[in-house]
């Protein structure tokens, strides 16, 4: 029997990691033989894991993995915790009191995201090759077409967490149509920043009407086969409908942000189900008595730990908060989401080796990922990018959308998206401006700095000698640049340069010599450029030597600021992954 009185058939793989001394990790202790109550290989009459001090054959003695503690944290079998073991003198028993243990958590026991949570699983332990087997075995994957060629250390990260309304899995026949293909019926984009100390997680409504692109997607039999695109559509009808894969919803997402996605992750309801039930339960919040009949939940006023179908419940319902939308439903979703994470983060999963196990395994078999990342290897090389984000530094929004024109008045059944807030919301995206409160100094000191090159006189237009280069990827921007400067502004210096070296240049950038100061500062005041497009090369430029304009995606147009703004558009809903709130 093990120490919670099961059987030996009925073991809990959890219960077998155990505290290896020799090498300070933890390690999965797997037995030969369920009916035997001995490791492998291990000698007649010794306790079970026990280190036998001798061999008898002249060897070195064994390095087992030592045996399970039990409640009291003596080995089974051996001495109780803090007594030493028959003929053990008190020095050796106090070098063993002294020995440093090592710190339990993230970094000792399986680090876990969830996928429906926005954020990326993944397990890693020493020494537990048939589990790692395990939990890769339940991992699936989906070849699409597109993407960045997959996520980088060194840049912002930008992943796709779908969760799909298909009805598969044990007991999601009777959520709505069980033979439907499923759609994008939750979709969250989410961000997290270069430096890794914030994210930003975009909820797109599945109701949002938009420009659907044509999308190759891969066939069962290895062949390329371009699905259609649609011009104005339902963006949940991007996954699923007409054959289209999760790559068809990526493509549709950088049609609407302009940002390119890494990865794409994607759940079905089970998942809610399942990863809830593996931590627990989340503890929610809501501001009244609840009894919607379509979703099934049933709660009273104040707090409640919920999991498995109750938690599904939650999130799918419509009816019982807010005005009853699809966009209230998003709201509650991200506050649902924002209490995961923060148990998932919690000292009370992190710590629990059980739970971690059945939160990986719930995870895994969860989850469906492109095949750049599938693989734990490679999922937790991402995991290992975005799990330093604290949840205080996680910000929920929603794309900014008003009611669509061409329905008739009240109906409110589609909605389509506000330019105007969402250009602003997506110019701070694509600068990696963080919605929370997240300052350092470092990056302080950095924006202090780059403020000071626009500082200073400025040469007269006509003195301002620069080449302008196209690397935006728009057609014609150099020599309507050129022109707008030379007729507009009088730079008759401007000169064509053609296209760049970087076809593809993220940021528009000035580049100068020292002895150029004057010329950047008066081309950026013409141009609308930020202190950070200036870029002095250290050097005095000789007399007759122009400064290189390069313009990037960034360019909207000569005359148009570039930059994006310091804070987000007013009236944008907002929701803090480390706040409780109730939901109303």
């Amino acid at each position: 029997m093990d120490a919670h009185s099961r059987g030996a058939d009925e073991i809990d793989p959890a219960d077998q990691w155990v505290l290896n001394p020799h090498t300070g990790n933890y390690e999965l202790r797997l037995d030969n033989s369920a009916g035997s109550a001995r490791g492998a290989g291990q000698p007649q009459g010794s306790p079970r894991g026990q280190v036998p001090r001798s061999r008898g054959d002249g060897a070195a003695p064994r390095r087992d993995v030592p045996a399970q503690r039990n409640r009291e944290g003596a080995p089974r079998g051996g001495a109780p915790r803090g007594r030493a073991p028959h003929g053990e003198g008190a020095a050796a028993q106090a070098g063993r009191r002294k020995r440093k243990q090592p710190k339990q958590g993230g970094k000792k026991a399986l680090k876990i995201t969830g996928g429906v949570v926005g954020v990326v699983l993944v397990a890693g332990s020493a020494g537990a090759y048939a589990l790692y087997q395990h939990f890769n075995g339940n991992l699936k994957s989906v070849e699409i077409s597109g993407g960045s060629g997959g996520f980088k250390k060194d840049q912002a990260i930008n992943i796709l967490v779908i969760g799909t309304d298909k009805r598969t899995g044990d007991g999601n026949e009777g959520y709505g149509d069980k033979n439907s293909p499923g759609h994008a019926d939750t979709t969250i984009l989410f961000h997290v920043s270069k430096d890794r100390t914030n994210a930003t997680a975009v909820s797109i409504p599945r109701d949002l009407k938009t420009r659907i692109p044509d999308c190759p997607t891969k066939q069962e039999d290895g062949s390329d086969k371009i699905i259609p695109g649609s011009a104005f559509a339902r963006f949940n009808t991007s996954l699923g409908q007409s054959g289209r894969d999760p790559g068809c919803t990526m493509r549709t997402v950088k049609e609407i942000t302009g940002l390119t996605v890494d990865h794409f992750m994607m759940v079905d309801f089970n998942a809610v189900k399942s990863l809830t039930t593996a931590i627990g339960g989340v503890e929610v919040c809501v501001a009244k008595d609840v009894n919607d009949k379509k979703s099934h939940l049933k709660l009273s006023k104040g707090k409640h730990v919920i999991e498995g179908e109750q938690a599904l419940a939650f999130v799918r319902t419509r009816g019982a908060f807010g005005l009853g939308s699809d966009l209230s439903r998003i709201q509650t979703q991200q506050q649902f989401l924002g209490a995961m994470l923060r148990k998932m983060k919690s000292s009370e999963t992190l710590t629990d080796v059980g739970k971690l196990y059945s939160l990986a395994d719930a995870a895994t078999k969860a989850l469906t990922v492109d095949t750049g990342i599938a693989g734990l290897g490679k999922l937790k090389s991402l995991a290992e990018e975005v799990s330093a984000v604290d949840p205080k530094n996680i910000t929920f929004t929603t794309l900014p959308v008003d009611d669509n024109p061409d329905e008739p008045k009240g109906a409110k059944a589609t909605v389509v998206v506000n330019k105007a807030k969402a250009d602003a919301l997506f110019s701070m995206l694509q600068s990696d401006v963080s919605l929370t409160e997240v300052k350092k100094k470092e990056k302080a000191e950095q924006q202090d700095r780059q403020q000071a090159l626009l500082k200073g006189e400025k040469a007269a237009a006509e003195d301002v000698r620069v080449n302008v280069y196209n690397g935006s990827g728009k057609g014609g921007a150099a020599q309507e640049t050129l022109t707008w400067l030379q007729v507009e502004k009088g730079a008759r210096l401007a000169t064509n340069g053609g296209n760049s070296p970087e076809p593809d240049a993220a940021k528009t950038t000035l580049t100068y010599g020292e002895n150029q100061a004057d010329q950047a500062r008066a081309l950026a005041a013409m141009m609308g450029l930020p202190g950070s497009a200036l870029k002095p090369n250290g050097r005095q430029a000789g007399a007759r030597e122009a400064m290189t304009l390069t313009l990037g995606k960034d360019f909207g147009g000569p005359g148009k600021p570039l930059g994006a703004p310091a804070k987000a558009p007013e009236g944008i809903q907002q929701a803090n992954a480390g706040t409780s709130v109730c939901a109303r």
